[in-house]
């Protein structure tokens, strides 16, 4: 009988945010690759595009102008998932043809006004004040008494579906707790009252021990690759304090977390020299007026690319079927993104 290796053999790992496994084949990491190439959209972009609908003072497709801003800008999203309706919230209980009224409230959050300046690309100071706009958004949203749940995310790149190169991201509020969140909810609070601690905290400590899948560490944060992670590249940024949203940041913390979201993002971007597609999103405590002292602040970065900036990893076949599968390990992704500069290649 083999010595079983995990950087050679099969096998399969269980992520505790969830309660799901994922299957690792690392001898796949060796095959040739012949599918499908992406396109490389790397051209440089312009200051300014006087037909971008998110540019500082254009108009939308809507007819809206937006502001002439000069730092970090929200509006309602013109074309929104949700709406803000007050519906009588009937519930069909048929187990089969369960269904139900969602109401919520959709917002874009254009980063900067200049049209080709990315997160990586950005002053730490300037991602201060994205941090400070998510912060208010979400206690002005969470604190409506419909709304349950604020999503912070970003969809970065034509490869993730973003129609618009303008940096920017969104904010889903909503009266449900969405699936991931839900799943997540319910293994953070088992968690905790078992051990009366949090589940990240714990998990983070054991991480930082072994050191092999961290890639950025700083006084409040560490940027790692999970144990468990899905994507070739998939990076969790963690807060080392126990905290449950962005309100309870300190003003260092902020700044630190504003780094390491630079830090990150600047490895994306340095590992195949292009403006690294992802999609991102911050994790953190529902807006349900219940104390959820089993949440831990942590942001998700999710990107796509595989073996360089035209190849990108699908989720399909077994992925969709079974359960979701990588050929790398966790380990050897960590160690690439670890080893690579912290210097934008732009400005090396």
């Amino acid at each position: 009988m083999k010595t079983f290796d995990r950087n050679e053999h099969p096998h399969r790992r269980y992520n505790p945010l969830t309660g799901e496994w994922i299957l690792v084949s690392p001898h796949r990491s060796k095959r040739p690759w012949q599918g499908q190439k992406e396109s490389v959209t790397d051209s440089s972009l312009p200051q300014y595009d006087a037909t971008c609908y998110l540019c500082p003072g254009n108009s939308r497709s809507n007819g809206e102008r937006n502001e002439d801003y000069q730092d970090v800008y929200v509006f309602d999203n013109d074309f929104p998932a949700l709406l803000n309706d007050d519906i009588a919230t009937d519930i069909n209980t048929d187990p089969l043809f369960r269904f139900q009224p969602e109401r919520g409230i959709n917002r874009v959050v254009c980063f900067s006004p200049a049209h080709n300046l990315t997160i990586p690309e950005m002053e730490v100071s300037a991602i201060e004040k994205i941090i400070d706009l998510w912060t208010q958004q979400y206690l002005d949203l969470g604190n409506r008494d419909f709304i349950n749940h604020v999503q912070i995310f970003e969809n970065k790149g034509a490869v993730m579906g973003c129609s618009n190169p303008h940096p920017h991201g969104q904010i889903w509020a909503q009266s449900s707790l969405p699936t991931a969140i839900e799943k997540t909810q319910k293994q953070l609070e088992k968690y905790y009252q078992k051990n009366k601690t949090s589940l990240l905290k714990d998990y983070l400590e054991q991480e930082l021990k072994l050191g092999e899948r961290i890639v950025i560490e700083n006084a409040h944060f560490v940027a790692l690759v999970p144990f468990w992670a899905t994507w070739p590249y998939e990076t969790m940024i963690i807060s080392k304090r126990h905290f449950g949203s962005l309100i309870s940041m300190s003003n260092d913390e902020k700044r630190a977390y504003a780094a390491i979201m630079k830090g990150i993002t600047v490895k994306y971007d340095n590992l195949f020299e292009t403006s690294f597609p992802y999609s991102s999103g911050i994790h953190q405590a529902p807006t349900d007026k219940a104390a959820h002292p089993e949440w831990h602040f942590h942001m998700h970065f999710y990107p796509p690319l595989l073996r360089s900036a035209s190849v990108k990893k699908f989720m399909v076949g077994y992925e969709m079927l079974g359960e979701a599968q990588r050929d790398i390990t966790p380990e050897k992704s960590a160690e690439i993104l670890r080893q690579l500069p912290d210097i934008h290649y732009k400005k090396r």
